[in-house]
């Protein structure tokens, strides 16, 4: 009698050993691997609604109906549940309204599907984490950008290539200051790297690379009077204001840079009205151009976004 107690104790603390062995292994961070075991395709037949994509073009698109994130290679015939919860998309100080996704924080093409949000139960102990698949949502990857994080704004993933690749995020704002900061990865999102602080408070805009090297951030106040642009030639080791020359009969006209970008042989750039501009119905921009990767800039013309084709 006494061997068979000995010996289902003995069965016990072995199994007890094992589960906590396998706990621990579970709770150590870092890139987290997610391979699906059990189908994540479904039909339309299969939904509780039919979906209807919104498409990032004619044949991907995504849906939120149903409180679930899917998307679609193939028009909507099939779907792929994505591992994150609906709440957690759209987490952070956002007002918009949420049958879309936020705008930049979201990649979805054949080659890569990835999506930026925020987790955590407390609003100043938050996580940002980006998740992201190279095998249209067979598996996914799960990777902690930075922890702590206040309350996200302003969020945006990008990649250029296959290894490199940026996110920027701000947060913690109060009336019109905030912090901002700048990721990069260079092997395809497994890791994250902060570049170093502009140190400048205001609101972040916009802002993005153009290559391994080149960068930009764009700030703007609730009513801005002038654009803030500051560049780095680095890969964000330092960060300097940049110099706009706005002719005289455009100030406090032109007042937000949105997003240089390459233009044969130089660097473009526009410059919006902001949200309260009138001049010739608010919607005409200021075309400026760089020739000396993005440190002084020069009015070049007048730019309708109606009249473009």
């Amino acid at each position: 009698m006494n061997k068979f107690v000995i010996g289902v104790a003995s069965v016990i603390i072995i199994g007890l050993s094992i589960s906590t062995f396998y706990y621990e292994g579970t709770r150590k961070e870092g890139p987290q691997l997610w391979s699906e075991q059990s189908p994540q395709l479904a039909t339309e037949d299969d939904q509780t609604e039919t979906l209807q994509p919104i498409y990032t073009d004619e044949q991907i698109g995504y849906s939120l109906q149903n409180n679930q994130l899917q998307i679609t290679f193939d028009q909507g015939v099939n779907w792929v549940n994505v591992p994150v919860e609906l709440d957690q998309l759209f987490s952070g100080e956002f007002n918009g309204n949420r049958e879309e996704l936020i705008e930049h924080s979201y990649i979805l093409n054949e080659k890569r599907t990835a999506f930026l949000y925020s987790e955590g139960l407390a609003e100043v102990g938050k996580r940002v984490v980006y998740i992201y698949s190279t095998d249209q949502g067979q598996n996914w990857e799960k990777t902690i950008v930075t922890e702590p994080y206040p309350s996200m704004r302003f969020r945006k993933v990008a990649f250029l290539s296959d290894k490199f690749g940026y996110i920027i995020v701000s947060g913690d704002r109060t009336m019109s200051q905030e912090m901002s900061n700048v990721f990069l990865t260079y092997d395809g999102g497994r890791i994250w790297k902060e570049t170093n602080r502009s140190g400048v408070t205001t609101l972040l805009s916009d802002g993005g690379f153009i290559d391994e090297r080149v960068g930009f951030l764009s700030f703007s106040y609730i009513n801005p009077l002038e654009p803030i642009l500051y560049v780095t030639e680095d890969a964000g080791n330092t960060w300097e204001s940049a110099t706009i020359d706005i002719p005289e009969k455009y100030l406090e006209i032109f007042v937000t840079a949105e997003m240089p970008y390459k233009e044969n042989d130089h660097l473009a750039m526009l410059l919006n009205q902001g949200p309260n501009g009138d001049y010739l119905g608010g919607k005409v921009k200021g075309k400026f151009i760089s020739n000396d990767g993005g440190e002084n800039w020069e009015f070049a013309m007048e730019v309708d976004p109606d009249k473009e084709t």
